[in-house]
């Protein structure tokens, strides 16, 4: 594994510590600007404020678009650049957007919105395909400003007091070199299924910002495990504290290895888990390891109330993650995963402050009650972790 030594040179301005706990320093790129946003209650309001102010593209990539109150919002606000003449272009996927009715579609497509449908199911259509899905939730406006994190385009994150289902995630808005990152893999995905080009927008002027940000895909065969590495390779270089919130936590054997190994270190980690699961067969898969986590020394906290979706951690408060990846079999080998992997102690820092707030309200489990539940549950638990590479 490489050094602080051997990759203080990629980013000589910034300690050697900093850059030891990235996989690959040479991937990130510097100059962005951060801004981490909570929910769909931050979130919403600033992607439709940035798509009003479109001038050259609008891109948007989600796992999930429903024909609800948040879905028509956005639709309304891509038929309007469209409109205006901005080049709009939809990625969904079909799974996810089962429900999508082809009427919302097909609105889309006379406002000049270009849509893309990722995999349709059914096997008489172009491009079908029903194991490999796009589980991204990107947006970028005129290369220049873009969004990533775990929050689809649904009322189950808008904000409760308007209706929503408050669901808790985390998005990130990004200005900088890294948006334009973010442009280049949704075109990627366009040009490989559709076989059409487009231009990008060129970034122009002054970097906005200092943060250093690798936009990390799971997309090509020869990358299909990168993000389980830059993962593996931030805990191993942990020495004080890791914090984790995940939605589907079913990490593989090595990644259990390298919590065991953080915890003889003495590194604190800390995992929000969901008490309340949106896909119940998941949540007992990940129960079915809890023992050997809290043997291992991990502390486990279950998010209480509204359904927990973030895939989110921090390492030393130094690099963090966040994206659409969950710690699982198929977000390693079957999705189309979008990650912010980022070198900066300020946001890592917020992240981990709001995770450590999560973290007070929610119900720390000890071992004792655990070992205490029904026999009912450990069978389901047994069953659901077999049929684990599943979902």
């Amino acid at each position: 594994m490489d050094g602080p030594d051997s990759v203080a040179g990629v980013f000589p301005d910034l300690p050697p510590r900093l850059l030891g706990y990235c996989l690959k320093p040479d991937a990130f790129v510097t100059g962005n600007r951060l801004t981490l946003l909570r929910d769909g209650r931050q979130a919403y309001p600033a992607m439709l404020e940035a798509i009003a102010s479109a001038r050259s593209s609008v891109h948007l990539e989600t796992y999930i678009l429903s024909d609800d109150k948040t879905g028509r919002t956005f639709a309304q606000a891509l038929a309007g650049r469209a409109r205006a003449g901005v080049p709009a272009r939809l990625i969904f996927d079909s799974i996810g957007s089962l429900e999508l009715g082809e009427g919302f579609l097909q609105n889309l497509r006379n406002a000049g919105v270009q849509v893309l449908e990722y995999h349709p199911v059914a096997p008489w259509r172009r491009r079908w395909g029903w194991g490999r899905r796009d589980h991204r939730k990107t947006l970028v406006v005129d290369g220049r400003v873009g969004f990533a994190g775990g929050i689809n385009i649904t009322d189950d994150y808008a904000d409760p007091e308007q209706g929503g289902g408050g669901w808790h995630d985390f998005h990130v808005r990004v200005e900088g070199p890294a948006a334009h990152e973010l442009d280049r893999q949704f075109r990627g995905v366009w040009f490989k299924e559709t076989g059409r080009f487009f231009t990008l927008a060129e970034p122009a002027g002054e970097p906005p910002g200092s943060s250093l940000v690798h936009v990390a895909a799971n997309q090509e065969f020869l990358k299909r495990f990168f993000i389980r590495k830059a993962i593996l390779h931030a805990i191993d270089r942990a020495r004080r504290r890791i914090v984790i919130a995940s939605a589907y936590f079913i990490p593989d054997r090595g990644l259990r290895k390298a919590f065991v190994k953080a915890c003889r270190r003495g590194v604190a980690i800390d995992v929000l888990l969901p008490a309340v699961s949106d896909v119940a067969a998941a949540n007992y898969a990940s129960r079915r390891l809890f023992k050997s986590h809290l043997d291992a020394g991990l502390r486990l906290h279950l998010h209480p109330g509204r359904v927990l979706h973030a895939k989110a951690m921090v390492v030393d408060r130094a690099w963090a993650a966040v994206g659409s990846y969950n710690i699982t079999h198929r977000s390693l080998l079957h999705n189309l995963e979008t990650n912010l992997h980022i070198v900066d102690p300020d946001f890592a820092g917020r992240l981990e402050d709001e995770l450590l707030s999560d973290v007070r309200g929610a119900k720390e489990l000890l071992p004792e009650i655990w070992d205490s539940r029904p026999l009912s549950e450990r069978l389901l638990e047994r069953v659901f972790y077999w049929l684990r590479h599943w979902f």
